[in-house]
């Protein structure tokens, strides 16, 4: 049995076919299970992290999407670094959901497609072309510790359109006893 944990909406969706930054916001996006965004080039049934594909090739894509929240965009507003829909290189952006505080596996219905978060999107030095602070400004070291603050990947678990206005639902299944 599943229960919703927090519902918002879709502010934009963006994409690009080639590698590189910034992605471009669109009307719509088609998402493909077990595939990714339709025409945006991380999608693909194998990795196609430029990084990540080198080191080996056959591994399969759990990065098909990057998820950001508008806090995420306001937080680095706060620095002085203003933001546009693609910036970060995100594919959707959402308000209402705290996107850095799912959990590995969850599960979140956008528009209509079902998507599960992968892991916490690792930033790298690609973003400081779009703004030469921005890598600081979505991780912190604190004592230590690396906080990252740029989005969550998540893979295509059942395909839909996706456009801005598409409601956001978190599903989370209940602990077992």
């Amino acid at each position: 049995m599943e229960h919703s944990l927090s519902h918002g909406r879709v502010v934009a969706v963006c994409m690009k076919g080639e590698p590189g930054l910034p992605k471009i916001e669109v009307d719509a996006v088609e998402l493909v299970e077990n595939y990714g965004i339709e025409g945006d080039y991380h999608a693909g049934k194998f990795v196609r992290h430029r990084y990540l594909a080198k080191k080996n090739p056959d591994q399969p894509n759990l990065r098909q999407v990057l998820i950001v929240d508008g806090a995420i965009v306001a937080d680095v507003a706060r620095r002085g670094i203003h933001l546009e829909p693609g910036m970060l290189g995100e594919n959707i952006v959402v308000s209402g959901i705290d996107v850095m505080s799912l959990s590995i596996g969850a599960q979140i219905e956008i528009g209509q497609a079902l998507l599960a978060v992968t892991e916490v999107r690792n930033p790298c030095l690609q973003l400081n072309e779009m703004h030469p602070n921005l890598l600081k400004a979505v991780v912190d070291k604190i004592d230590g510790q690396v906080y990252r603050n740029a989005g969550m990947m998540a893979r295509v678990l059942r395909g839909g359109r996706v456009a801005p206005g598409d409601p956001v639902v978190v599903h989370v299944k209940p602990s077992v006893l």
